[in-house]
């Protein structure tokens, strides 16, 4: 039988809603720039010169928000040919024990995430080779743009005062994209420990969904067999 999420309360329906919304956004905006783009090329030989580096960092965003996605509805692939055959008691404890490397990975990751993002925002980096232990004086990369994307003047002259030395920016200023990656990371922890929550508590039996994929490839294929 597969699992399926279901937000318990008002607010986690609307949490779930709001991230499946986003998520929904950014393909789609995405999918609107790009179509954009092909018919300006092919029909009028002109281009959104911003379009391609737009689309780039969207889909960055749909994927680093789109993993922890997957994991709080269980909906990342993985191989239980071997824990299936385990009984009950084990296979839990083997989930306990994937669940706490994946939060150690988050976390490793979680830091070398704002170390690259830091920098462009005007921040330091985190001290420490493994594990941040303070934090250190790291070269300002607040002026640091992209390369085609446009900004509003307002919003330029804004974020100049309070990033850039009060100098406005010409084009969007690469730690607004790039900010992704402290954010989609630290969600893929929270999802982490709520998964591992989730499993110690026995409200959910693994981190991936494996079989259950398989299950409903056959509920499909019977419905459209009419069974």
């Amino acid at each position: 039988m597969s699992q399926r999420y279901e937000p318990r309360n008002g607010f986690s329906r609307a949490i779930h809603h709001l991230e499946e919304t986003l998520i929904a956004l950014i393909l789609g905006t995405m999918t609107v720039i790009t179509f954009v783009n092909v018919v300006l090329r092919y029909v009028f030989n002109s281009s959104l010169i911003w379009g391609l580096e737009t689309t780039l960092i969207l889909f960055a965003w749909l994927v680093l928000l789109g993993m922890s996605y997957a994991v709080k509805v269980t909906a990342h692939l993985g191989v239980d040919a071997i824990i299936n055959m385990l009984r009950p008691g084990p296979r839990k404890a083997m989930s306990l024990v994937a669940a706490g490397l994946c939060i150690l990975y988050a976390v490793l990751l979680l830091k070398g995430a704002w170390d690259y993002w830091a920098p462009f925002a005007g921040f330091d980096q985190t001290s420490g080779r493994w594990f941040p232990t303070g934090f250190q004086d790291t070269r300002d990369r607040a002026f640091y743009e992209t390369d085609q994307v446009p900004i509003a003047h307002w919003l330029a002259v804004w974020l100049g005062d309070r990033f850039n030395m009060g100098e406005a920016y010409d084009k969007l200023p690469r730690f607004i994209p790039y900010l992704i990656l402290p954010i989609g990371v630290t969600l893929l922890l929270i999802r982490f420990v709520q998964a591992a929550i989730g499993v110690a508590v026995g409200k959910r039996s693994a981190l991936i969904v494996s079989h259950e994929a398989e299950d409903q490839v056959a509920d499909v294929a019977h419905i459209n067999k009419g069974d």
